[in-house]
């Protein structure tokens, strides 16, 4: 059952928004995921500053509009999500300009779209959104995809990839040296990345680990 007490001191959007917020069956972009990112932003909002509002709104839909990894579209997900962030505003009365600000947040959220953010609310959505994405949480959610699409854990003869190119698209801990130890290497915020540092750890910590029990 959805809380709007959890989007505190949000709750009154996140009940109007809420309903948009995950679209699809994708349980890695899920409403947990959701509030994830919206307690990682928070966190960082209240370090950082910027616009709470607009900032809790982009949260809230940035994963409004559904694109599966594999998908062709993948690069287009967050303008598509941006696009219909911007209608749902709209309906419930928001300025053009807070409009523009939280789709502006949510199309460069997506590391995908490499999209440079350009407002204090983009830069710690698109952080809040990667903190996600490493860490303990990350490593969960790259496996969890890799079983969604079909990909096994590793590749049994070369795990380390030593002598084949790496190839995330059929092993999942492939993608953690072609995309997530790469990411803490791009937060936008101090805060962020102070985040970032300790997650990173504990993501290559796991790979170690994991890679001893092979």
């Amino acid at each position: 059952m959805f809380e709007a007490e959890a989007f505190s001191p949000h709750e009154t959007l996140a009940a109007a928004l809420i309903a948009h917020a995950a679209d699809g069956d994708d349980g890695s972009h899920d409403l947990a995921h959701i509030l994830r990112v919206f307690r990682n932003a928070m966190r960082i909002h209240a370090e950082e500053g910027g616009d709470g509002r607009v900032l809790a709104a982009s949260v809230l839909l940035h994963d409004c509009v559904a694109v599966e990894k594999n998908s062709p579209l993948r690069a287009k997900a967050s303008a598509l999500a941006a696009e219909k962030a911007s209608a749902i505003l709209a309906d419930i009365g928001w300025s053009g300009a807070d409009i523009e600000a939280a789709t502006h947040a949510i199309t460069a959220h997506s590391f995908s779209a490499g999209v440079t953010p350009q407002t204090l609310e983009a830069k710690i959505l698109q952080d809040a959104d990667r903190l996600d994405a490493i860490g303990m949480v990350g490593a969960a959610r790259c496996f969890y995809i890799a079983g969604r699409l079909g990909s096994g854990l590793y590749d049994p003869f070369d795990p380390a990839a030593e002598h084949r190119p790496l190839d995330d698209k059929r092993y999942a801990i492939d993608h953690f040296q072609t995309k997530l130890f790469k990411l803490a290497e791009g937060f936008q915020t101090e805060t962020g990345r102070k985040l970032a540092a300790a997650r990173d750890k504990s993501l290559r910590d796991f790979l170690s680990a994991f890679m001893d029990e092979i």
